[in-house]
């Protein structure tokens, strides 16, 4: 297991590279898209992304192992620059696989672990082809 204050250092450094990134205008859109969780007269308190990301941590949405809520906001947000580090933060330095993150997310669902094989990109064979509209006489 990494030393707690090896992951901290790296998490921290994390979070400073999506800083630098992370516009004005960037900032807007992402607290638009966790609105439900940031109480209107709190947004407007947060200026930039040091300040969204502190809110995170104080209201528990956000932790050095558990990265899921700022990827969910950053694959809403089609923000996949910063989904990318993210990611890469979790499998490089948490060692979390998608395969692992997605048997947790599944472990919290009881009657999902039954499903776990049709969660999955269906094969060639498997897609339904549409046949093409009728041509117009």
């Amino acid at each position: 297991m990494l030393s707690t204050a090896l992951s901290m250092s790296e998490y921290s450094s994390m979070l400073s590279d999506l800083s630098e990134i992370i516009t004005a205008e960037d900032l807007e859109m992402l607290k638009s898209a966790c609105k439900e969780d940031i109480p209107e007269d709190q947004s407007t308190g947060i200026t930039c992304s040091n300040d969204w990301f502190s809110y995170l941590e104080k209201n528990h949405k956000l932790a050095q192992d558990n990265l899921s809520y700022i990827e969910h906001i950053f694959e809403i947000s089609r923000r996949p620059d910063l989904l990318t580090r993210v990611i890469e933060y979790r499998t490089t330095v948490l060692k979390i696989s998608e395969d692992y993150e997605m048997d947790t997310k599944l472990t919290r669902i009881p009657s999902a672990k039954k499903y776990k094989d049709i969660i999955r990109q269906p094969s060639e064979d498997e897609i339904i082809k549409l046949a093409p509209p009728p041509k117009k006489v």
